[in-house]
């Protein structure tokens, strides 16, 4: 239920690219990021997703907020105790986890090109652009946002060792940190900044230093996210559905949740039913 599906389209583009496109980048000027990356993320206990991976997720992640988001989150994790989704709805929805929930994933691969990087995930694609493209002017939202890139040879040995990456929206919303609703802002106004770059003491293990910019913060809030090169050479690819085995309902701003028998129930104690004013009521 944390992953999202990608639609057939991007499934089918992800495909392409990773057996044709992923060769077009010189080899000799670019890092190499190949194959699967697993996150090096801590489970305390469990397999929740969180953007600061050393610490347990919900309260534990200590984010920055303003007093008026603390509020919100606070709100999101009570509705979470009665059975409700809180400020985490949007997954109920099957709705894009979007940024910076996608660079949570589990698992990701990097596709390098002299035009684009591609991060593909079991549940969305990312591009970061690296053409050297302004920043367009009639961007639509999205959960994403745009992202524009540029690459960077620290060491002046002729190859590339990071990718520098500014993320800005619109985006869609509301979007969330982790399960229990961890907020961004609702006014949909974030950035991003990113740091991909190999460890230097490990070539099979990549860090993604992110840096959010957001009206729900109190001050910029920073981590280090590292993944870890699968070194199996033929890695297994899975694909995950929001979609399958989902049986949340959600109804205006309601989620009920579906029986196996195929009957609405409720989710939260005394829970009203939806409403059916559009539907011809049979008298008992």
């Amino acid at each position: 239920m944390l992953y999202r599906a990608l639609s057939g389209a991007v499934a089918f583009a992800a495909v392409v690219l990773a057996v044709g496109v992923a060769r077009a980048a010189d080899d000799s000027k670019y890092p190499n990021w190949k194959g699967q990356w697993d996150t090096v993320n801590p489970r305390f206990g469990g397999q929740q997703v969180k953007f600061d991976p050393t610490k347990r997720f919900g309260p534990a992640q200590q984010a920055p907020l303003t007093p008026e988001y603390q509020k919100v989150h606070e709100e999101s994790m009570a509705d979470q105790a009665k059975g409700g989704q809180g400020n985490f709805i949007g997954h109920a929805k099957c709705l894009p986890g979007g940024m910076p929930f996608q660079m949570a994933s589990p698992v990701q691969e990097y596709i390098i090109t002299p035009e684009t990087t591609y991060i593909v995930t079991g549940t969305e694609l990312r591009r970061i652009f690296t053409d050297g493209r302004d920043w367009p002017t009639d961007m639509e939202p999205t959960y994403q946002g745009y992202s524009i890139g540029h690459w960077i040879d620290e060491d002046g040995d002729g190859r590339y060792d990071v990718l520098e990456v500014d993320t800005r929206g619109p985006f869609k919303g509301p979007r969330a940190y982790d399960a229990t609703g961890l907020p961004l802002a609702f006014d949909n106004e974030s950035t991003f900044k990113e740091r991909f770059h190999l460890d230097k003491n490990d070539p099979n293990v990549l860090h993604d230093e992110i840096t959010v910019f957001d009206h729900a913060l109190t001050r910029p809030w920073s981590v280090d996210k590292t993944f870890k090169r699968n070194p199996n050479p033929h890695p297994n690819f899975g694909q995950t559905f929001c979609t399958e085995g989902n049986n949340y309902v959600v109804i205006g701003t309601d989620e009920y949740f579906l029986s196996g028998d195929g009957f609405l129930m409720p989710t939260k104690k005394d829970q009203p039913p939806p409403d059916l004013r559009y539907f011809k009521q049979t008298r008992k």
